[in-house]
């Protein structure tokens, strides 16, 4: 009778999952999939994502769910197997998804005022580590392999100017890059840079510094990388072109609002939306190449 049970069971379970594929995209049996990478705190990109999303199913009818994967590979993978509708990708991440699964990029983040931004070297404060020079021999913490700015540019400028680190590892996003240098695991730390506001410290160490409030004085910015386009909101292959078109002019009008500008730099201090396409990113790709590398090479 047991066993009579369990294939009952498993049955059910198949056919619920047959019919969740097989409803209608935007429905509640298979909402809209919308992923964000974990560059800053899982648990606070959740809800703001989750506030984005009920703004959307608000204003659009569609349903929606949210999630923040492991990593900046899984989000990729997931562009490639339906797994996720919309993702709001790291620029290096877009690049890779748009190579790999052809994912399409439609907005593209404004911090600032700009479009574009920097990664950062960072190191303590004290530590006679001053420029970018002096990280010869020194460990290295990056965020993770698929982050413009926590490793692909800094990776590739230490390349180009032939400074060898003793050591690097992965330190997996960029408040875990500049706690890794904050607590002596790391000589140096590679994270994003957003100019400050008024006095507001608006790169990577913001998002730690609710918890260690004394982290701008003890760790010092060294040195930049070149200017990077900035992150994307960008859709799987064949994602229905209206739907598309629909979710992009809401988020584009939602940017505009009062609620939308606090919701949106809450998440990943976005000011703003602006539309965007593939070609703005050629840059990245004209970057790898002058080191030798091109996106070709990350999809091994």
């Amino acid at each position: 009778m047991k066993i009579i049970k369990l294939i009952v069971i498993l049955t059910f379970l198949l056919s619920v999952a047959a019919c969740n594929t097989n409803a209608k995209l935007g429905s509640k049996h298979n909402p809209i999939k919308m992923y964000f990478v974990p560059s800053m705190e899982a648990g606070k990109i959740i809800t703001s994502g989750r506030e984005i999303a009920d703004h959307l199913e608000e204003v659009t009818g569609y349903s929606f769910k949210v999630a923040v994967p492991t990593s900046y590979a899984s989000v990729i993978e997931a562009m490639g197997t339906k797994e996720t509708d919309i993702a709001w990708l790291a620029t290096f991440a877009y690049v890779l998804a748009h190579e790999k699964f052809g994912a399409e990029v439609e907005l593209t983040v404004v911090r600032q005022g700009m479009e574009k931004y920097r990664g950062q070297f960072v190191a303590k404060v004290g530590s006679g580590i001053d420029s970018i020079e002096d990280i010869e021999g020194k460990v290295i913490a990056y965020t993770d392999a698929a982050s413009t700015s926590g490793y692909i540019y800094p990776s590739a400028l230490l390349k180009q100017k032939g400074i060898k680190p003793a050591r690097t590892f992965f330190a997996g996003g960029h408040p875990q890059a500049i706690l890794a240098v904050y607590q002596g695991r790391a000589d140096v730390g590679c994270t994003f840079w957003t100019p400050s506001n008024d006095n507001e410290i608006r790169d990577a160490r913001r998002a730690v510094i609710e918890t260690y409030p004394d982290v701008v004085e003890k760790i010092k910015i060294i040195g930049f990388t070149d200017w990077i386009p900035n992150d994307t909101v960008a859709f799987r292959k064949n994602f229905p072109k209206e739907m598309k078109e629909e979710i992009v002019d809401e988020l584009l009008k939602f940017a505009k609002t009062k609620k939308g500008k606090r919701i949106l730099y809450e998440i990943l201090d976005i000011d703003d939306l602006v539309r965007a396409k593939d070609s703005d990113y050629d840059i990245v790709r004209e970057t790898l190449k002058l080191t030798g590398s091109d996106a070709a090479d990350m999809l091994e």
